[in-house]
């Protein structure tokens, strides 16, 4: 069973760039698609961007509008985000989450980690 654990999170003046990291525990990591979903207070869980296992494919959420990127270095058993042009609208916790039976935008992944907070300030 994979467990996630997530980093890179903070406060960041809007504009600013953050990457988000997160680290796989178990075997295997690259058998498993992997996505980023955020939640802003009092919002539901909505969609990032998600990768395949082995990092070929990716695909993101409209509302990122290409600000953000997502990859993976399975060697390290490790995902990134990297987040640029933040807006105050970014402001969210940010959840890692895998699964090796889907791959998408869905909430269908079967394991998350714990998230990391964002904070962007206009």
């Amino acid at each position: 069973q994979v467990q996630l654990v997530e980093s890179g999170g903070g406060l960041v003046q809007a504009g600013g760039s953050l990457r988000l990291s997160c680290v796989a525990s178990g075997r295997s990591f690259g058998r498993y698609a992997m996505a980023w979903f955020r939640q802003a207070p009092g919002k539901e869980r909505e969609s990032v961007a998600a990768i395949t296992g082995g990092g070929g494919t990716t695909v993101y959420a409209d509302s990122i509008e290409g600000r953000f990127s997502i990859s993976r270095d399975n060697a390290k058993n490790t995902g990134y985000l990297q987040m640029n042009s933040l807006k105050p609208e970014d402001t969210a916790v940010y959840f890692c989450a895998t699964s090796n039976r889907y791959f998408g935008l869905a909430t269908l992944y079967n394991t998350w980690g714990q998230g990391t907070q964002v904070t962007v300030s206009s």
